[in-house]
């Protein structure tokens, strides 16, 4: 016997076998049929079936949900760790995450209306954004808050869902808010997400787990299609986040015509080249393994970025805390004078983020003070830009692209090297100590 109430469960349905999970990837190695409980359901399972009744007893006829998709995606298909696997299904990820987003009417990219589902009135009405998400799905949040604010021109904040669940929010009218969740069923998020609609907001959610309780609960949805991610450390789920919400800039740009219709077009045209980029982003397996080698006894690493590329930041270092053990902080660059730089010494790691253009001599100013205290550095730049080259001991280059969008391609040679460092020392990748893929408790 089994019941729900608040944190989600599901039951698969087998062959005289049945099964009880917080999550649908947990039954996928047994079955590919399952129940996805509502609050106040009671499950009764034997060998020979399931059934399900309200809390007075009532038989409830719930559908069977049958999970679709490839069942090699369960297996590690020659690859070390799923992670590994993972990172390098990205190119995949983001194509197969955009392309059934978008259409081509006279020759020009848009959005399709039944993705967006938002009529133009709605899309027009919202004066500002409120996106709430927590760990890695935080951090993409990071990511669209400076995007949507360059290019819509609205305010935006981000909050971490259990601080936002409790801290009493001002939610004016007019609010939009964007959820995210790789799993969809993240407990706070889930209650951050009740709030939010109590509170008469309207939501749009972005998750990658088809039927999940955030899913079922939002108001507009957006999946990501990024395939079922098993490693603990997301990898493929954030940068298919990041291409919905670049996405879903633009065509919002499009619609209340901050772009013109040409310009949302060329948009769409360099999102939809950004699976071929990655691809090239994460060639360089060799240099990065090198590099690991050499730096995977480290105590601490600091991570250093300006604008998107403190966002970045923040993600890389997750990843390389999450999986290594190493301890790890991101910090806005211009903050690097106001305390943090008493932590350098000889011999310190740090990470310069410089993607971003009109960003990178300011950065390099940081990577001098900290190179004149004896921190070792390693630098992620866009492809022909040297700046950088000239200060710091190693540069990684990704491939050219807007500032815009340059998050998603320099995040994979972080988790490259976050996924290298941990192998050197040993850990366990795929399933980090203390930690949960979907996180269905406070």
């Amino acid at each position: 016997y089994v019941a729900r109430k608040d944190s989600p469960m599901v039951l698969g349905l087998g062959e005289g076998e049945n099964f009880i999970a917080s999550d649908i990837p947990a039954v996928l190695p047994y079955t590919r049929k399952v129940f996805i409980l509502e609050d106040g359901d009671v499950g009764i399972l034997t060998t020979e079936g399931i059934t399900i009744t309200s809390l007075d007893g009532k038989t409830i006829d719930h559908k069977v949900f049958e999970v679709t998709g490839d069942a090699e995606a369960a297996e590690k298909g020659g690859y070390e760790h799923f992670m590994s696997k993972e990172i390098h299904e990205q190119p995949k990820a983001l194509r197969d995450t955009l392309q059934p987003m978008l259409e081509q009417k006279d020759g020009l990219w848009s959005m399709r209306d039944d993705i967006l589902q938002m009529d133009p009135g709605q899309v027009k009405a919202f004066d500002r954004v409120a996106i709430v998400a927590c760990g890695t799905a935080y951090h993409a949040g990071v990511v669209g808050k400076y995007v949507f604010e360059r290019v819509l021109r609205v305010p935006v904040e981000v909050d971490i869902a259990s601080e936002y669940r409790y801290r009493d929010p001002v939610t004016p009218p007019g609010t939009l808010f964007i959820i995210i969740s790789q799993s969809g069923e993240t407990a706070d998020t889930l209650a951050a997400m009740r709030e939010a609609k109590k509170r008469g907001g309207k939501v749009l959610a972005i998750t990658n787990v088809v039927g999940s309780s955030v899913a079922r609960e939002a108001d507009y949805l957006i999946y990501t299609w990024a395939g079922l991610e098993i490693a603990v450390a997301s990898t493929k789920a954030y940068t298919s986040q990041l291409m919905v919400l670049y996405a879903l800039c633009t065509e919002f740009a499009r619609q209340r015509g901050v772009m013109s219709p040409q310009e949302a077009s060329g948009m769409f045209e360099k999102l939809l080249g950004l699976s071929e980029q990655a691809q090239e982003a994460i060639t360089n397996v060799d240099e990065i393994q090198r590099f690991a080698s050499e730096h995977f006894d480290r105590h601490s690493v600091f991570f250093l970025g300006r604008g998107l590329d403190y966002a970045l930041a923040m993600e890389a270092s997750l990843k390389l805390k999450e999986i290594s053990y190493i301890h790890s902080e991101a910090y806005a660059a211009g903050e690097l004078k106001h305390g943090t730089i008493a932590l350098i010494e000889e011999g310190t790691l740090v990470v310069a983020m410089a993607t971003q253009q009109a960003l990178v001599e300011k950065t390099i100013s940081n990577v001098k003070e900290v190179k004149v205290r004896g921190a070792y550095v390693l630098a992620i730049a866009m492809e022909g830009d040297e700046r950088v080259a000239q200060e710091a001991d190693e540069v990684w280059y990704i491939p050219k692209t807007d500032d815009f969008i340059a998050p998603v391609l320099a995040v994979l040679p972080m988790q490259l090297f976050a996924y290298y460092m941990a192998l050197m020392r040993g850990c366990d990748i795929d399933k980090p100590r203390n930690l949960a893929k979907s996180v269905t408790v406070e």
